[in-house]
This record gives structure tokens, sequence and C-alpha cells, in this order.
């Protein structure tokens, strides 16, 4: 009885003034108690009731009261659209008092929720709380059910605060309050976010995306989550692979994004990204071990329904295999930047003996319909269905962009313009590295429910004469090739291809692209070898689940190119960026054979690869000029032959790169995995030269990487 009538003083002068209602569509939230109280009473009747069923609950923290403690407790809640109690803000000196609130809000029955329009809505309050408890007036119990009267206290008792309970919409000052987190829901799943591009985790829903008769375009990549989910759940196939945990910390290692938000008009996640390696290249006498040490913070999210935003911002240092490192040096900047990690981009001096190679990615996303969706960011891009790519490949490091990506009936059609750099000494300016632009269509058309074919073209054109980016290559719906002509001979640079698929199976099917540089018809089918005959293709085949095995995924790709494809006699207009090629990463003036199996099991997965070569360098140690067709920054006006070109000539290398990677999935939410890694790669030149020599290397890596972007070692 006695802790009773304390709290009577506790609630004291909880008069439950909530916002007046003037529309009379609007009905507060009532309990059983108020169903026969008359409209005008019912938010008196609700802030009456409300108070005695707190006040008949509510226990002092001892600790409060024995420190004479003089301050308030302001709660926000809500009663929700089902009628329930929702506490979801408390501001007070004392965790015991959050406590207390949370147990009682904890009893509350549920009740009939407010309406609107003889709609259920939510309705939230704000309820300030006097401590010590005689500072506040107590709500008396009425005899009618429209009359409220508050108790004034003795005299003798300090002055009284009077507390109302207020609509929580009776001033913006509370919007901050406001703002709270709803159930997540994993909404990236459904939202016109990328897939970031990785091999295996594309490997996962490859046979989904590809079943006979689905009107899909896999060429086009990377592909938005919300494309792909139709036929492949994410959210399901992340459940089978959750991990029991009671704590939080697990949770966010094995589970969950480390932070996520989510309410009923937006939503953003932050995350952790790492690739920490640790490795030996054991025919490098110079170091003692490889390593890289990246860390990433990943942010992504959604405004409304129709746009979405990510990026991510990699901090790295690293030192790699031998060959690697070699490479990395020999397309290495004007300007004294000792390399570019291929793929990423470019590196400073780390530690006198490894490099340091910040990179930032990202883009807004915008679907203002079904039918388009639009992006604008600073990242890569691809077009194919093999692991290599003739046309547009993941190869260089990110670049800014623009796309614009349509889909109807039973077409996709692609529009991406970017802004590239050639970054080498003959070419910089005042020490600014040189401008040039590409723009590109690809029309992607399911012609059968097992045919897929697609129509590319590109145009690549410079910052000369003041020119900029030329708006006459921003008409999605035109052949570059007049255009290119229009702005004079060698205004521009362009290539044509086309690309294919059929499905045989559920399981298995075919694709192929060819590419065009040059196109001569006398030259191509004279059969004499011209330098002209600039063309490429590739031929492949994909086998998911297969033999019957689930998950278990097979690879084969042939590809080749001719000597001097992708270069130009201009010394900028050459399909590159960054000193690294938009195609395929070997240049030009080769052919290769590759062979992939993919498999996982629950978290574990394994895949293994073999790729044999062929390819032509130059002889750059014997000072000649004379350029053989596979350094696509050389000029073609160099060129070793008129007639009689094939793949393979000059300082003919054949080459042999194998890797087995195994590993665990720590987290499938944010793709985090355990692995270890063991590449083989045998160099075996005609002559050797500085930059090209006979050599192997055996490479053993292990590491925890977020895999969110393809590392390509082969080179």
């Amino acid at each position: 009885m006695k802790h009773f009538l304390l709290l009577l003083f506790l609630i004291s002068g909880l008069s439950l003034s909530a916002q007046e209602t003037t529309n009379f569509s609007e009905i507060y939230p009532k309990f059983p108690e108020c169903e026969t109280a008359a409209y005008e009473s019912q938010q008196q009747c609700f802030d009456q009731t409300l108070v005695n069923l707190v006040v008949s609950a509510f226990q002092v923290p001892e600790k409060v009261a024995s420190e004479d403690y003089h301050g308030t407790l302001t709660v926000i809640f809500e009663v929700t659209e089902e009628g329930a109690f929702e506490l979801i803000y408390q501001d007070a000196a004392y965790e015991e008092l959050k406590e207390e609130m949370k147990r009682v809000f904890g009893q509350l029955p549920v009740i009939e929720p407010a309406t609107y329009n003889g709609r259920p809505i939510h309705m939230q309050f704000k309820m300030p709380i006097q401590i010590p408890l005689s500072r506040n007036s107590v709500v008396d119990p009425v005899e009618k059910e429209d009359e409220i009267r508050l108790k004034e206290p003795d005299s003798s008792e300090e002055e009284v605060v009077k507390n109302p309970v207020s609509d929580i919409r009776d001033t913006g000052l509370d919007e901050y309050d406001q703002i709270r987190s709803g159930e997540f829901t994993s909404p990236r799943y459904k939202s016109s976010i990328n897939i970031p591009l990785s091999h295996e985790f594309y490997g996962r829903f490859d046979a989904a995306f590809n079943q006979i008769g689905l009107n899909t375009h896999s060429a086009s990549k990377p592909f938005l989550f919300n494309e792909v989910n139709k036929y492949y759940d994410f959210q399901d196939e992340l459940g089978k692979l959750q991990r029991s945990t009671a704590t939080l910390a697990g949770r966010k290692l094995w589970n969950e994004h480390l932070i996520r938000f989510q309410t009923d008009d937006y939503w953003f996640t932050i995350d952790a990204g790492f690739d920490l390696e640790i490795g030996k290249d054991f025919e490098d006498e110079e170091f003692d071990f490889t390593y890289n040490n990246t860390r990433a913070a990943i942010i992504q999210g959604g405004l409304g329904k129709n746009l979405n935003f990510y990026t991510v911002v990699y901090e790295n240092q690293g030192r790699f295999a031998g060959y690697y490192n070699r490479y990395a040096e020999s397309i290495s900047p004007a300007g004294g930047d000792p390399a570019i990690v291929p793929g990423r981009g470019i590196a400073k001096e780390f530690m006198n003996d490894g490099y340091d190679y910040p990179v930032a990615e990202g883009y807004l996303s915008f679907s203002p319909g079904d039918f388009i969706n639009i992006q604008f960011g600073h990242g890569k891009n691809f077009i194919g269905d093999g692991y290599r790519s003739l046309l547009l490949s993941e190869n260089a490091s990110p670049y800014p962009f623009f796309k614009l990506n349509t889909t109807f009936w039973k077409l996709k059609y692609t529009n991406t313009w970017m802004s590239l750099r050639d970054v080498r000494g003959d070419v910089v300016n005042s020490g600014s590295y040189r401008t040039k632009y590409i723009a590109n269509h690809y029309l992607s058309w399911n012609a059968t429910k097992r045919l897929n074919i697609g129509f590319f073209e590109s145009v690549m054109w410079e910052n000369d004469n003041g020119r900029g980016f030329d708006i006459n290559y921003l008409n999605p719906v035109i052949f570059y090739r007049a255009i290119e002509f229009s702005t004079g001979a060698d205004g521009g640079n362009a290539i044509i291809g086309l690309t294919g698929k059929y499905k045989f199976t559920d399981q298995l099917y075919a694709y192929g692209q060819w590419v065009i540089d040059e196109f001569s018809s006398v030259d191509v089918f004279g059969g004499e070898g011209s330098w002209k005959n600039k063309l490429g293709f590739q031929l492949g085949l994909k086998y998911s689940n297969a033999f019957d095995v689930p998950n278990l995924f097979l690879q084969a790709e042939y590809n080749q190119v001719r000597p001097y494809t992708f270069s130009h006699n201009s010394i900028v207009l050459n399909y590159g960026h960054n000193n690294q090629s938009m195609a395929h990463q070997w240049g030009a003036n080769f052919r290769e054979y590759i062979a992939i199996a993919r498999y996982r099991k629950d978290r574990w997965y394994g895949d293994a690869k073999l790729i044999i070569g062929k390819r032509g360098f130059d002889f750059v140690d014997e000072g000649s000029n004379t350029n053989y067709g596979q350094n696509i920054y050389r000029t073609e006006e160099e060129r070793a032959l008129e007639t009689g070109v094939k793949i393979g000539q000059g300082n003919t290398t054949n080459s042999i790169f194998g890797s087995l990677e195994a590993g665990y999935i720590v987290n499938p939410t944010t793709n985090l995995k355990l692995f270890g890694r063991l590449i083989y790669r045998d160099f075996n030149t005609l002559q050797n030269t500085v930059s090209h020599f006979d050599n192997s290397t055996v490479w053993l890596n292990f590491g925890v990487r977020t895999d969110i972007f393809n590392w390509y070692f082969d080179y």
C-alpha cells in the first residue's frame, strides 16, 4: 500500500492531454473502459485510463529514491495499428527508471487502435514524468465518462508540475524523436542496387537466371538485385545459411550487416570490408612473403522505392608475387608513381617494397519506372556471359560512368558513357593526364525461348580542340560509325560486336562473342592475313548443377584476338584506360583456353581454374620500334607486317596458369570469406627480354576477404 500511494504521486500531473482533435475523421485509441464515452471525451478517457494503469503497475527503483534525485523521465511511445503499446524512446538519468518503464509498458493490454477515415493508424505520444514523485499531480478516477478532474495536493507539499501526455504530432520539435528503426527486411534484395561483380557469387544464381523460357538478359552486368530476385530468392537462400547465435556480436559476425536501419521510407546499411592476405612466392628470393592489407567502408541504402545509393572506400597496401609486381610496374603512370595495381588503381610506394593504392567506387541508381534504370557513378561494367569479355570487361581500374538500362518486350538496351584516362608520359600535358571518352550501345534480344542475340557498338574520342564530351554521342539510338566519320577521319575509334547464347537445357548453355575493330571485306576475306583483319571471337559453355550434383558449376571457354585489335593509329584512341585494356586483359595477338570448376556446400566453397595461352610480344630489347600487335597502346603505323599477320607473331610466348581456392563463407550477408589459394604460373618465351622472360611461379596465399570485386592474377 505504501508503494502504491507513492506511485500515485509519481504519475501525478499526468494530465494526459493529447492534441485537440478537430478532424472528426480521426478517432483516438480506445480502451474497453472508454467504449461508451462520447466522442468529445474519448481523448480524456484514453489519457485517464492509461495513467491509472501505469500508476498501478509502476514500482519506484530503490536507487532513485535513496539518492533523492530531482529530474524528469521523458517517454515516447506509440499505439500501433494493431492496438499494441510500443515504447520508442526514453530519456532518463537512471537506467533503472528506463527498465521499470519497459516492464510497465510490457504489461499494457492491446486496445482498439486509432483510426482515420475508418482505417487503423498508429499514433505516437510523449509523456514526461517528474521526479521526485510528489512533484506530479494525479488524475482521479471519474464517475462519469466525460468528466476528468485534477486532484490538487495539500498546501504542505512542494510545488506541483502538471506533465501532460501529448500527441507527439503537436510540435515539429519532436521530429528527431520520431525517427526510429522498424523491422529490417533486407530491402537490398528488392532494390536497384548492383550485385557486386564476384564470379563465385554470380555462379550461385546462374542456373536460376538462365532457365529455358525466361525473358532474362544475362550479358549486361552488373545485374540489379531486383531483376535477379524474381528468379533466385536471395532472402530465402540467405536464411538457409544462417548460424544460430544468441549474442549481438555473434549475429554481426556470422549473419548480419554491421549497422542496419530501416523505416517505411528509407533504409541503409554500413559494413566494414576486408582483404587481409599473407602469402609466399616460392620463386621470389628477394622477399620473404607477400601480403595485401585492405580495409573498406561499405555504405548502401535506398531513399523511397526508386532511388538507391552505394559507395565503398578502400584503403590498401600490398606486395604481390614477383610476376604480378613486374606487370604492375610495367604499366606505371607518368609522374613518378611506381605502379598501377591491375584492376584497382595508381599506386604509391609503401615501405620501400610495397604499394599503397587507395580506391573508391560508388553510384546512384534511379528507377523511375518498371522499364528504366539510370545510374551515375564511379566503378566498372561488363558485357558478356563469359569469364572474359572482348567487348567491355572489368579488367581496368574504376572510371566515371553514366548508364541507362531500358528493358521491355524481349529487349534490354544498355547505353553507357564513360570518362577514361591515358596516363602515359607521351600524352601528359602540364602534369595532367589525358582525358578521353567512350560511349557504348548494347542491345540484347531474346529471339526465342532458347536463343539470345546481342548487338554491340562503341566509339572512343579524345578531348582534342576543346571538344570535350561530344554531344553527338548522347543520342542513344544512332550508329556510332556514321558519327565517327562526321566528326573527322580520326575523330574517333569505333568498334562493333555480336554476342550470342543458346540454352540446351536449364543447366547447360553455350555463349559467344565476335568483335570487329576494323572491317574491310577485301582484307578479311582476301586470305592474305592482312593487318586490317582486326577481329576476335569467344566461344564458351556453362554447365550448372553438373552431372546432377547440386551447386557444381563447370565452364569451358576459348578466346582469341588478332594482332592490332583495339589499337589505333592515333596515340590516344586505343581501347584502354589507365594503361589497361577495356576488353581482354591480354590486349591483342593471343589465344587462350580456360577451364573452370566451382562447388559450394552450405558455407564451404572451392574453385579450380586452368588457363593455357599463346601470346606474341614485341622484341623491345632490340631497340626496334617494330609493333607485332599485342600492345594496344602502340600505334599501328609501326606495324611489323602488312600481310601474313597471325596470332602469336613476334616474341611468341606460351603460358600456363592454374589456381586452386577453397574457403568458408563467414558472413553470407556481406560475402566475407576465409580462404586459401594456390597459384601456379609458367611463362615460356621465344626470346627473353627485360619485360618478358622464362619464369615459373608458385604462390600460396591465406586470408580473409569481403568478396565484392574480382582479382585477376592470370596475366
